[in-house]
């Protein structure tokens, strides 16, 4: 697979399908750093009942996207949109609340704890009683039934039911990166941004994150960034592929596979 950077067309951007709705939108994102754009004028739109690829060789500037897109850091310019509402320059925990959930390239779990312990602290994040601690855990009898109903309904989506009972740190790596997602979808968003969720998985545990990923897709928008390109072309209903900070091309999988500038700079003759 080529990575080579050689690329300067401007990016080719396919018409929205009229289906679904638009959760989050993106209008000229840049982040500065000093003298470097990490992103550049980056723009798009995530669908409910639509996977979104993110695409791109290393250094492409498809981590920082997320982490603007996050909250995780604050852009130099442009604008973020969520659910009707402007959040550009929030912080991560009021962007969550707006009903954005994340992944991270390094799983983010409590290791000692068991999957439905990791699953329930999440999903406590999301009681507004002004009391709430988040060492203690909620008596489900005192009238939080809501706590334990979220996180039932997490392990059931994310394919961990069976798993509750197991200790998080002795899972497999990609049970691990199921129970991150797990924990995400317990905080109850509309839109996902995974990164790198397949990252290192072997071909069964592979196959198992797509056929979740496709599961979830129903009620969300999905933002994925994955180098794994017979796992995008296989989930994705739309690409944008990003090549030193800036989108060069942004549409189907149909039009990106036979994409000249994108074969040049990225894809390679393969796909």
């Amino acid at each position: 697979m080529s990575t080579s950077h050689a690329s300067s067309s401007p990016a080719r951007s396919a018409s929205a399908a009229t289906a679904g709705e638009v959760l989050l939108s993106a209008r000229s994102l840049t982040k500065r750093f000093g003298g470097l754009a990490a992103n550049q004028d980056v723009s798009l739109d995530l669908w409910r009942d639509r996977i979104h690829a993110v695409i791109g060789p290393n250094g492409a500037g498809k981590s920082t996207l997320t982490n603007l897109l996050s909250g995780d850091l604050p852009p130099t310019s442009g604008t973020v949109t969520l659910g009707g509402h402007d959040v550009t320059g929030h912080s991560p925990h009021e962007i969550s609340r707006r009903g954005l959930g994340r992944s991270y390239q390094k799983t983010n779990i409590f290791l000692p704890l068991t999957v439905q312990e990791n699953v329930r602290l999440a999903s406590q994040s999301r009681q507004r009683h002004r009391a709430w601690n988040p060492l203690h855990w909620v008596d489900v009898a005192t009238g939080h039934a809501a706590v334990a109903e979220r996180c039932d309904r997490a392990l059931e989506l994310a394919g961990l039911a069976a798993r509750r009972h197991t200790v998080a740190g002795t899972c497999s790596h990609g049970e691990q990166r199921q129970l991150e997602i797990a924990m995400t979808l317990a905080t109850q968003p509309q839109v996902l941004l995974l990164d790198e969720p397949l990252a290192g998985m072997g071909v069964a545990e592979a196959e198992r994150m797509v056929e979740l990923l496709l599961r979830l897709k129903t009620d969300h928008a999905i933002m994925l960034v994955e180098h794994d390109m017979d796992a995008v072309f296989t989930l994705a209903d739309h690409l944008t592929v990003m090549v030193n900070g800036q989108v060069i091309a942004s549409g189907s999988p149909e039009a990106i596979r036979s994409d000249a500038g994108v074969q040049a700079a990225y894809l390679g003759e393969e796909h």
